[in-house]
């Protein structure tokens, strides 16, 4: 599956548009990342629980997304776009959507 941010892909046709397709991952911020994210606000650096995590979800939403496009014959997506949003109560969730549009490729 050819990924891309972009709305064409140099060299190649486009033959059949299925449209948007997408996937959503939501995570949660537990007390331990929070006291260690704290702990690393105050001495500096880098936070790696939180990013894991992050990176954990954007993972899952493109998968997500990847399994969408498939389903309709897909062999690409075009114009991904990746959004993270705060959820919930003190934004104490993390949501983390993909978008694109699933096409076929010649």
């Amino acid at each position: 599956m050819l990924l891309t941010t972009t709305n064409n892909v140099e060299g190649k046709t486009i033959s059949t548009y299925y449209g948007m397709v997408t996937g959503e991952a939501i995570i949660g911020a537990n007390i331990f990342k929070d006291i260690f994210a704290s702990i690393t606000d105050i001495v500096g650096g880098r936070s790696g629980s939180y990013e894991k995590s992050l990176k954990d979800a954007k993972n899952i939403a493109v998968k997500e997304m990847i399994e969408a496009a498939q389903a309709h014959g897909a062999n690409a997506i075009i114009a991904i776009d990746l959004d993270y949003e705060t959820l919930g109560k003190d934004s104490g969730m993390m949501m983390v959507s993909a978008s694109g549009t699933a096409i076929q490729l010649d």
